[in-house]
């Protein structure tokens, strides 16, 4: 028997964005953080981004968005090297709430420590941090 190729053969890719500028167009899985409590509701986070650790704690204490990467954790790991046996060498995962600049950007960040935690190869993409929003 062929041993198959090691899942660290597979590059992820995770791009955080906001669903209000549209999908990534490259992205094979879209995953939606838009029930994990919003910081945007909270006025003293509302300007900063999933990158400062006021807006990652606040996202990061609910449990849903534990619950969240959990998952995705387990998905990306098992078809990582399912993909791998396949000869496929990357795996785009997009992570989306309504602006891209909250929720999604720190499950991306925590999602892609856990990852390369397990020796991932991963890359992380911000699409819609720096997007102002109209409403500030």
């Amino acid at each position: 028997m062929i041993e198959p190729e090691s899942s660290d053969a597979v590059a992820v890719t995770l791009t955080s964005f906001g669903y209000k500028f549209g999908l990534p167009p490259d992205a094979g899985w879209v995953v939606d953080a838009r029930m994990v409590r919003n910081p945007f509701w909270v006025a003293e986070l509302r300007s900063y981004t999933g990158l400062d650790a006021a807006v990652r704690d606040y996202v990061l204490e609910d449990a849903l968005a534990g619950e969240l990467i959990d998952r995705t954790h387990a998905m990306v790991t098992w078809s990582s090297g399912r993909y791998a046996e396949r000869g496929r060498d990357l795996l785009n995962v997009a992570v989306g709430c309504t602006g891209g600049r909250h929720r999604s950007v720190a499950i991306v960040e925590a999602l892609a420590e856990r990852l390369r935690g397990d020796g991932l190869t991963v890359t992380v993409i911000h699409r819609d941090v720096d997007v102002p929003d109209p409403r500030l």
